[in-house]
């Protein structure tokens, strides 16, 4: 559903449009996962708030729950839409540490982990 409708091949083609036909909710569902796929690859934060109003007017249920948990934090989700900036390199040092600290539980000590975590590239 998410993947660009131009890397379809005609028999993927075929089969969303029988969905589509049989159930109206999955097509919906389908055109409004290709607009967020638009939005999120192509940082166009500025529609979002369009996107949200078609979800809210006839999206089915689930997708108008998820909706939901986006106007919470929208101004986090416009700026991640929007913005160059990314936290993941502050996760992935997180991980970086608690991984062996994890596998170190009750087995060592301080000193042994920090030194571990230290010597690590």
């Amino acid at each position: 559903m998410r993947r660009p409708r131009e890397t379809l091949t005609d028999h993927e083609q075929e089969k969303l449009l029988d969905v589509g036909i049989v159930c109206p909710d999955i097509a919906r569902a389908c055109d409004l996962a290709q607009c967020s796929r638009d939005l999120l690859f192509n940082r166009h934060g500025s529609v979002l708030l369009e996107w949200i109003r078609q979800a809210e007017r006839d999206a089915p249920p689930p997708v108008r729950s998820f909706v939901g948990f986006l106007h919470q934090d929208l101004d986090a989700v416009t700026a991640r839409l929007t913005l160059e900036w990314s936290s993941g390199s502050v996760k992935g040092n997180v991980n970086r540490i608690k991984t062996p600290k994890r596998a170190m539980h009750g087995q060592a000590s301080l000193r042994l982990l920090r030194t571990r975590v230290l010597a690590r590239p």
